[in-house]
């Protein structure tokens, strides 16, 4: 029996990914070979025994790329859909429909967080109240604590929206009374409300750092990138801003120089709008 010269791109490519794909492939392939024998020994014809052996192989190819592309084991949505609890659709009320991978310690410490942002937000309006006053009557300083409180409100906001979208339940905790008087017998009371503000961007700094270490230890990738996208930086801006204008605050002393300050403070936030 003559022997035929097979072409390449006509043996199909098996993924040797396991003994028993390994076994499977063999057994493909020792099926192929005698059937390409049973071609070539009943075609005498040249021409004719290529365009035989071309259509046997083709055919055997089939079911073979069909098994190697399938794998070992295929994927079936419905079978794990109704395998893993974690797909069912809650029947109660009360559930969240959309929470999926949400760990209780998670939501606890959004929560905690907002309770942060409110806080900070009201210490920051009771600065804008102060410095608003008649014999206070420094504008700039004053309308750059109202901006900042509305920011860390927006804030808290957002870490609501997000706890909702997660399949979370917001819980409002108390929110203490600020101080109302920011006077300073050495420093004055710009100074002294300045550097307030600096330790209370690095207090809420650390509150996301550790928001995003919960995350991490959950292995909560979207509450994870939620916190870098949407806060670190800002956070980061919000530290250094300030910190040039306690620096600035330190220079041009008491008296004339602080009202200085607050106009250049008040020119710049017209600006920013």
């Amino acid at each position: 029996m003559a022997l035929l010269s097979v072409p390449a791109f006509l043996i199909p490519s098996l993924k040797l990914t396991s003994r028993s794909g390994k076994q499977q492939n063999q057994a493909v392939l020792s099926s192929l070979s005698v059937r390409i024998q049973q071609q070539s020994s009943i075609c005498r014809d040249g021409g004719r025994r290529r365009v035989a052996f071309r259509n046997v192989a083709c055919a055997s190819a089939e079911p073979v790329a069909a098994q190697a592309l399938a794998g070992d084991e295929a994927f079936r949505p419905f079978e794990e859909v109704l395998r893993n609890e974690l797909y069912v659709v809650p029947t109660s009320p009360h559930c969240s429909l959309a929470r999926h991978l949400y760990a209780d310690e998670c939501e606890a410490a959004v929560n905690e967080q907002v309770n942060v942002e409110y806080n900070v937000s009201y210490v920051y309006h009771a600065m804008f109240a102060y410095f608003d006053r008649d014999n206070v009557a420094l504008k700039g300083v004053a309308n750059f604590f109202k901006r900042s409180s509305f920011e860390e409100r927006v804030h808290a906001e957002k870490f609501m929206i997000y706890q909702n979208k997660r399949g979370g339940k917001v819980k409002l905790n108390a929110i203490v009374m600020p101080p109302m008087e920011f006077d300073h017998q050495e420093k004055r009371d710009a100074l002294y409300a300045m550097e307030l503000a600096l330790s209370l961007e690095k207090l809420t700094n650390e509150k996301l750092l550790n928001l995003h270490d919960v995350a991490g230890r959950n292995n909560d990738k979207q509450l994870a990138e939620f916190v870098e996208s949407e806060f670190l930086s800002e956070q980061v801006e919000a530290i250094k801003k300030i910190s040039e204008l306690v620096a600035q605050l330190r220079m041009v002393g008491k008296g004339h120089g602080v009202w200085h300050f607050d106009q250049m403070l008040l020119h710049q936030m017209g600006a920013a709008h």
